[in-house]
């Protein structure tokens, strides 16, 4: 994925990781059980003709039309790669990028040194609002 929106920044005469501007987000989507329905990998034939989930595709495409990114990231393997590329085109998904192989189980606790943000799927495609809750911080 190229991104020429990048801000380079430097600290201390050192470049640092570049960041997006102010209000662009980087989605990371994952595919089964989140805009479509559950397959396991232990079913790969299921996934061609995988059943879309409402306003999924609206939601996700009008991020792209904003200038977001999206990048969707799945527990299904490299095998599934193209089977995977492939229904999200049938289904016109705009996306950047495919990422393969994350670690499968759920429960993900994401540390980094940039902003994180996460929002979990409960059935629902929305836009995104933003509301108080509780998180895990590293102790100060």
């Amino acid at each position: 994925m190229i991104n020429n929106n990048l801000i380079n920044q430097e600290e201390n005469g050192k470049k640092l990781s570049p960041v997006l501007p102010e209000g662009i987000k980087n989605f990371l989507i994952d595919i089964d059980g989140t805009i479509c329905e559950d397959i396991p990998n232990e079913e790969p034939w299921r996934m061609a003709d995988a059943a879309i989930f409402p306003d999924a595709l609206e939601t996700i495409n009008n991020w792209y039309d904003e200038g977001h990114i999206i990048t969707f990231f799945t527990s299904r393997t490299e095998e599934h790669r193209d089977v995977t590329e492939e229904w999200l085109l049938k289904h016109n998904f705009r996306f950047h990028g495919l990422i393969m192989g994350k670690p499968r189980g759920g429960n993900y606790h994401w540390i980094d040194n940039h902003i994180v943000r996460a929002t979990h799927y409960d059935g629902k495609f929305t836009n995104l609002i933003e509301k108080d809750v509780r998180i895990q911080v590293f102790e100060s």
